[in-house]
């Protein structure tokens, strides 16, 4: 485990300390200059500077890399000596995810790529937007038991899908298809995947089925072929996206660097994050729609193309549970009136759920089948389930 300690948020004169701070050495000690890159886990007491850098301490409890020879950075006030507390409290928490089994991970995982987890999360918190020096709890819930998990999961799947190829021949693309309801904070989760491969030298590309909703002119006829249906009325459900747009997107975006292709991307790594709140749905059979919505006829019968127009790139998939369907609607709810506070344009109350109403029926009649067989194509290895809470926090 690399060598981190409780220590020192920056590497300049002016640094301030806390009992939950860390920094890392890069050099080993025969190094005549000791590199530091100075970051933090949470701050909660801050000393004023300023302080006197001091290295070469040598580690205590979590050890330290053969590479890093043992030592750690700090910085340390001139006339006090600082409590060098290893960071085995972080460390814990990310072993107590909820996430850890499921993502292929162990404590003694964890422990090898440490150094990892730690950056990331720091990067991560600062893109996000949080205070990376003092993390509220739902905060490093959403950065160290699901955020980073899935992410180091995507890796193997990256690893696993480069390894089914020869050296001469071209790889596409790894296709991570995400499906889960409306309001979960998938969005969110991809963004983050997005930025954590690109920002680690990865290419990744992020797409929604929601980019390949009909015009506005299809749509109309759409509605006008199917009167008094309410879930065609509007766009969203199974019927309303342009399959043959969505599919040229896939499979020109799965084999970019193709001979002939205009644009060139590496050989290797390359990421297509595609999600969508319908993703690996499959049509069921006439007895369970009509006991959720006689509406679902039509929806259902326009779900069946969908397999083999989208579903059918997917080579891994991640699956993100939501049992409570009320939370969909709370979940809206509260973006709207976020919205409302910060004088953008939002839905009323009832036109949240009226607009919410219209997806329900389908998440009745497939999410069952999804949640208990998963997508069509879906094999052993490749698929990430878990549970989400109203919190939209993982629970496993």
């Amino acid at each position: 485990m690399a060598a981190y300690s409780a220590v020192a948020t920056a590497c300049s004169n002016n640094v301030v300390l806390g009992n939950e701070l860390f920094t890392r050495t890069t050099h080993s000690p025969a190094s005549t200059s000791l590199a530091r890159e100075c970051t933090s886990w949470r701050q909660k007491e801050i000393v004023s500077p300023p302080f006197q850098c001091s290295s070469r301490l040598r580690t205590e409890g979590l050890k330290a890399r053969p590479e890093s020879g043992g030592f750690l950075t700090f910085c340390s006030p001139p006339s006090a000596p600082a409590a060098v507390t290893p960071l085995v409290d972080v460390y814990d928490f990310i072993c107590n995810g909820p996430l850890l089994s499921k993502t292929g991970h162990t404590p003694d995982s964890v422990k090898e790529s440490f150094d990892e987890w730690i950056e990331l999360g720091l990067r991560l918190s600062r893109n996000l937007g949080f205070n990376e020096l003092f993390l509220s709890p739902s905060e490093k819930i959403r950065i160290y038991h699901y955020y980073l998990p899935v992410f180091m999961w995507c890796k193997r799947q990256l690893t696993l899908h480069e390894s089914q190829y020869k050296e001469s021949e071209e790889i596409p693309a790894l296709v991570i298809g995400i499906t889960a309801p409306q309001g979960c904070g998938k969005s969110t989760l991809v963004y983050s995947l997005d930025y954590l491969f690109n920002s680690t030298g990865r290419r990744a590309i992020s797409v929604s089925i929601d980019d390949f909703y009909l015009t506005g002119a299809e749509q109309e006829k759409l509605a006008s072929e199917n009167p008094g249906n309410t879930l065609l009325e509007l766009r969203g459900n199974a019927g309303s996206h342009d399959l043959e747009l969505g599919t040229q997107t896939l499979e020109a975006l799965r084999n970019l660097s193709s001979e002939g292709r205009k644009v060139k991307v590496p050989r290797y790594d390359k990421v297509l994050l595609f999600e969508g709140w319908m993703l690996g749905f499959s049509p069921v059979g006439t007895e369970t729609y009509e006991a959720v919505d006689p509406q679902l006829e039509k929806v259902n019968a326009n779900l069946a193309p969908y397999h083999d127009a989208w579903d059918k790139y997917v080579d891994s998939w991640i699956v993100i549970k939501v049992h409570n369907l009320d939370a969909v609607y709370n979940w809206r709810l509260q973006a709207e009136i976020g919205m409302r506070l910060t004088g953008r344009p939002s839905m009323t109350d009832e036109e949240v759920k009226d607009f919410v109403s219209r997806y329900i029926p389908a998440y009745k009649a497939y999410l069952p089948g999804l949640y208990a067989s998963g997508p069509k194509n879906a094999v052993p290895g490749r698929i990430l389930q878990f549970d989400i809470d109203d919190d939209r926090n993982p629970i496993g």
